[in-house]
């Protein structure tokens, strides 16, 4: 599938796919969109504290860098598990502009490290944080009591629903700790319907620039 690098309107890089109308990020701010759903509404909450995130969707890194560099300014230790089928290609990779466009120029090499290092096995990026990628299609997630937080960032449910089915997101519930988090810029009623259905408590958040709501699931035990 023919896939092209765009500019959002936080004049933050995405990949669309033009067979699909879909993006892999937010056309309003990939940049806005990944802090908003996934650092305020979702890492935030645990300030201070380790953390093992699953990512669902690792794409571009986007999630992983901005993640890496949160870590960074508050010392705080991360597992961070990437699950992706369909890696980026170096020339998508090069048009990417995050480190430049989060005023993180320094920071770049680790973001190309995140994408160089070796699948399927720890790497240690930097201080504090740990990332694995894991080249995997997420129906055959098996991880048990693993994950804090998921930050859920599959294409969207008009072109994959397959990804936002009730048996998708019980390997998520399963995956997580009692008491972890999911969250996902998603926010359509199907999508909670799934969730609560395996027994997730779901919160409708404010969502993105451009997006009314998004959703947050917990596992509550």
């Amino acid at each position: 599938m023919k896939r092209e690098i765009i500019q959002t309107l936080d004049g933050s890089t995405t990949i669309h796919l033009p067979e699909w109308e879909e993006c892999y990020h937010s056309k309003h701010g990939a940049i806005q969109e990944a802090q908003h759903v996934f650092i305020k509404n979702g890492l935030s909450l645990f300030k201070n504290k380790e953390v093992a995130i699953l990512e669902i969707g690792f794409g571009t890194g986007l999630n992983a860098f901005i993640t890496f560099l949160e870590s960074q300014n508050y010392n705080q230790s991360i597992q961070y598990t990437g699950v992706e089928a369909y890696p980026i290609s170096a020339t998508e990779l090069s048009g990417m502009n995050y480190a430049d466009a989060l005023d993180a120029g320094a920071s770049k090499p680790v973001y190309l490290e995140m994408h160089g290092c070796s699948w399927e096995t720890p790497n240690a990026i930097g201080n504090h944080f740990n990332l694995t990628k894991r080249k995997q299609f997420f129906a055959d997630i098996t991880d048990l009591d693993c994950y804090d937080l998921i930050y859920f960032d599959a294409f969207g449910y008009r072109v994959q629903p397959e990804l936002w089915s009730t048996a998708i997101f019980k390997k998520m519930y399963e995956a997580l700790k009692d008491n972890g988090v999911l969250v996902t810029y998603a926010a359509r009623g199907v999508v909670k319907r799934s969730m609560i259905e395996v027994g997730f408590v779901v919160e409708k958040l404010a969502g993105p620039p451009g997006k009314r709501e998004m959703f947050r699931a917990t596992k509550v035990v």
